[in-house]
């Protein structure tokens, strides 16, 4: 059997440890939290109390101080237990590093330590009506007005927007510079001007409270500048893409292993034409070539996690991991949900789910048409 070459038999009882976890506290709840569009706090809570939250972030904020590796194996144990959408990558492994990395030593103690607790949840608010995943339109502002920025704007598409009690703003803070004009402003809710719109419905992830944010002269202190200078935003954002978009290919390859495992199950106690559908080759090639892209992602993502584990990831690797894994989750869940013939379309089988599940990793992390830029950059000089 497959062991990475950075797999211990530490990790290995980590990821045992997880699993149980999410087994026993996840899937009794999942029906509900997919029926009512959000996750309960208490789940955060008791993530927490099993080190699952901000595990990577340092003892001293509040963390368990792991490396990357711990961390992942979270997201790919959360993905395998048919939990993408809950927000934990974006609390833990966004919000809080963010404050790790640019936060002064003031903001991280007064901010990460209950984030690691799983008392407050964290949003990063980037995404606004008609900008998408041009961030340099961002149209969002936060005016300075003495010891004050006021800020006024609306986001789309927030994750954890019902429930975060620390948004991560990103706005402009000067309209004459571009890129070199955005900020990252912590906003702490509830706040005067700060209006949360509905949680969004949804094709899949139905668990995941997703929403838009409005800011009507929301005042917040200078103090609440993540990094203490202006105009950083746009480059704190960059920075921290590599570590995202891995994410998002860790949480890809758990899904495609949880996908070919229940269609596995399925096909072989399905009965057709006096048989198994199992014994059918075209059940048995496509299950094939699923497997074999599944096992051959399942490589290039090892590669990965060690280059990040060494701090030595690049933007065009993470971007490669991140487009061409979640364009095979959604091949896969594609083809799998084939062979399970009509019931693959109730929305009762979990293969159904799967399918709506998956196609919106394609778009968030940056759409895959943008990282397919991103690695042709790094190929070819533009005219």
């Amino acid at each position: 059997m497959y062991r990475p070459a950075w797999m211990t038999d530490e990790l290995e009882a980590w990821r045992d440890s997880v699993r149980r976890f999410f087994q026993a506290e996840a899937a009794p709840n999942l029906s509900r939290w997919n029926a009512e569009g959000i996750i309960d706090r208490d789940f955060w809570r008791r993530a927490a109390e099993a080190g699952l939250i901000c595990t990577t972030i340092p003892e001293e904020f509040g963390g368990i101080g792991a490396s990357f590796l711990y961390e992942a194996i979270i997201y790919r144990e959360q993905a395998r237990a048919q939990l993408q959408g809950w927000g934990n990558p974006v609390h833990s492994s966004i919000c809080a590093h963010y404050i790790l990395a640019y936060g002064t030593d003031e903001q991280k103690r007064r901010w990460l330590p209950d984030l690691c607790s799983g008392r407050k949840i964290a949003a990063i608010a980037m995404t606004e009506p008609g900008t998408g995943s041009d961030l340099k339109a961002l149209t969002t502002t936060a005016t300075e007005d003495g010891a004050d920025y006021i800020i006024n704007g609306q986001k789309l598409f927030i994750t954890n927007g019902q429930t975060a009690d620390l948004i991560i703003v990103a706005a402009r803070t000067d309209k004459t510079r571009g890129t070199g004009g955005i900020s990252l402003v912590v906003v702490e809710a509830p706040a005067e001007g700060f209006r949360r719109g509905a949680n969004l419905a949804k094709l899949g992830q139905h668990h995941a409270d997703t929403s838009e944010l409005f800011f009507h002269d929301v005042c917040v202190p200078k103090d609440n500048l993540l990094g203490g200078q202006p105009g950083n935003g746009f480059g704190q954002l960059m920075a921290q893409l590599p570590r995202e978009r891995l994410i998002c290919a860790v949480i890809a390859l758990g899904a495609m292993e949880a996908i070919i495992e229940i269609t596995v199950d399925y096909v072989e106690q399905r009965k057709l034409f006096g048989g198994r559908l199992a014994d059918l080759q075209n059940t048995r090639f496509t299950l094939a070539e699923c497997h074999t892209e599944a096992s051959i992602f399942e490589a290039f993502v090892d590669q990965c996690m060690a280059m990040q584990a060494e701090g030595q990831l690049t933007n065009e690797l993470a971007a490669m991991a991140k487009w061409w894994g979640s364009d095979r989750q959604f091949n896969i869940a594609n083809r799998c949900l084939q062979l399970f013939g009509g019931m693959g379309y109730m929305t009762e089988q979990r293969i159904a789910r799967e399918f709506a599940d998956a196609r919106a990793q394609m778009i968030y992390g940056g759409a895959n048409e943008i990282l397919k830029e991103v690695v042709a950059r790094g190929l070819v000089s533009r005219a």
